[in-house]
């Protein structure tokens, strides 16, 4: 019998976690045509389909989504990190196919998808971050928001839970003694930072949490406007009415940042670029962005980037390859090239980790355990920081992509 149900939807991953009666807590798993993976990606991909006269608007999510989407990216559309939007009052809906969308309306569905078949829980307790993403979020929107989701998907009753506490409630299960313990939990759009007072026996008490918009999807962005946007035109110039103008920077930040690219294949924006490349130091350049979004390249420059990424975390250099038609990237990328390129969002990191101590009025020496959990945990310079301030033997980590979900469910059980 499951008791209780944890869910981490995550800007690029999603997973659940179950708490059976006895105590013990399973991830759930998702079947692919070549494997079982306990993480659910967080995409949903829409496409139409002719029957009886009129289109009918067809989805998928997770694995079965980008299957759909790579079958046939040109008249698919691919919806990507959607939890970023969440605190963003400018979002208020999109259109797929002609049809309009609200956010929730979008969470939901995948949501719908991620629970199927989970069948009658009594408790289902949700993750969400300390601070939601974004430029200027609105943390309490972003939670209205998250609950709006989550009832269009059938579920109005859930409660919600820091996703760091519900990552502190799993690490508290391997303590056997006393601990003050800092939490850092690294998602795809958000870095969320807990201090948490453990007892064994007696329970969690929160001492201070802070979080910034700041994880993996930053990062990702760092390397394409670094190492692809140049060729893609970005820097260049073009000219109108006799003047010398920089091409319009806001086509790159789009296009670096996964949940913006799909909004770029309006025609209207398409049309923009096509007419600036006329006049264009590098015209090829902008064709190339234009081909680019016309073909629905996101998710494997997506694929291509994150590989890059990952490497980095191994070795000390890595070559970020990707090709499309008459377009090829071979780029050598050194580790400490990375770290330079990321370093403003490692300061911002560090003084987020500096905020949450002084909120929980808790020194660097008072912290016992240092847990960290997420996939941005791996990167060297980001373990760098929580080792100069804490001492490496403080630190511990695991489950990184199933700890907040397995948290979430333990929360479950008080």
């Amino acid at each position: 019998m499951i008791k209780a149900i944890g869910v981490d939807f995550g800007t690029t991953n999603s997973v659940v976690a179950l708490l059976h009666d006895n105590g013990r807590v399973t991830t759930r798993r998702h079947a692919t045509a070549a494997a079982e993976f306990d993480v659910f990606r967080s995409v949903l991909c829409f496409w139409q389909e002719e029957g009886r006269g009129r289109s009918i608007l067809r989805q998928a999510a997770g694995p079965a989504a980008i299957e759909s989407y790579l079958d046939d990216p040109l008249d698919s559309r691919l919806i990507m990190s959607m939890k970023t939007y969440l605190a963003q009052g400018s979002f208020t809906e999109t259109r797929i196919f002609g049809r309009p969308f609200t956010l929730e309306r979008l969470i939901g569905r995948f949501l719908h998808a991620l629970l199927a078949d989970t069948g009658p829980v009594p408790r289902i307790i949700v993750g969400r971050p300390v601070r939601f993403a974004g430029e200027f979020p609105n943390d309490e929107l972003g939670a209205d928001r998250l609950h709006g989701a989550y009832a269009d998907a059938g579920l109005p009753d859930v409660t919600l839970a820091l996703e760091p506490e519900a990552a502190g409630w799993r690490f508290a299960q391997t303590l056997t003694e006393p601990a003050t313990v800092l939490i850092g939990d690294f998602g795809g759009g958000t870095s969320d930072f807990s201090v948490l007072r453990f007892k064994p026996g007696a329970g969690m008490t929160p001492l201070g949490h802070a979080g910034i918009g700041i994880a993996g999807d930053v990062f990702d962005f760092r390397i394409i406007n670094a190492a692809i946007a140049p060729l893609l035109g970005k820097g260049d110039s073009y000219r109108i009415m006799g003047k010398s103008l920089p091409v319009p920077p806001e086509y790159y930040s789009g296009f670096a940042r996964w949940h913006l690219l799909s909004l770029m294949r309006a025609p209207r924006t398409l049309r923009q670029i096509a007419e600036v490349a006329r006049t264009a130091d590098h015209p090829q350049r902008l064709h190339h962005l234009i081909a680019l979004i016309e073909d629905g390249l996101g998710y494997a420059l997506y694929q291509a980037v994150s590989t890059a990424k990952a490497e980095l975390s191994r070795a000390n250099t890595t070559t970020l390859r990707f090709h499309h038609k008459n377009f090829a990237v071979e780029r050598v990328i050194a580790r400490e090239e990375f770290e330079s390129w990321i370093e403003p969002d490692l300061t911002r990191l560090a003084a987020t980790v500096d905020q949450v101590l002084a909120e929980a009025g808790t020194p660097p020496h008072a912290i016992d355990r240092v847990f960290l959990t997420g996939g941005t945990a791996f990167v060297p310079a980001v373990r760098h920081l929580f080792e100069a301030r804490f001492g490496l033997e403080k630190l511990t980590g695991g489950g990184e992509f199933v700890s907040v979900a397995e948290g979430l469910a333990l929360i479950g059980a008080t």
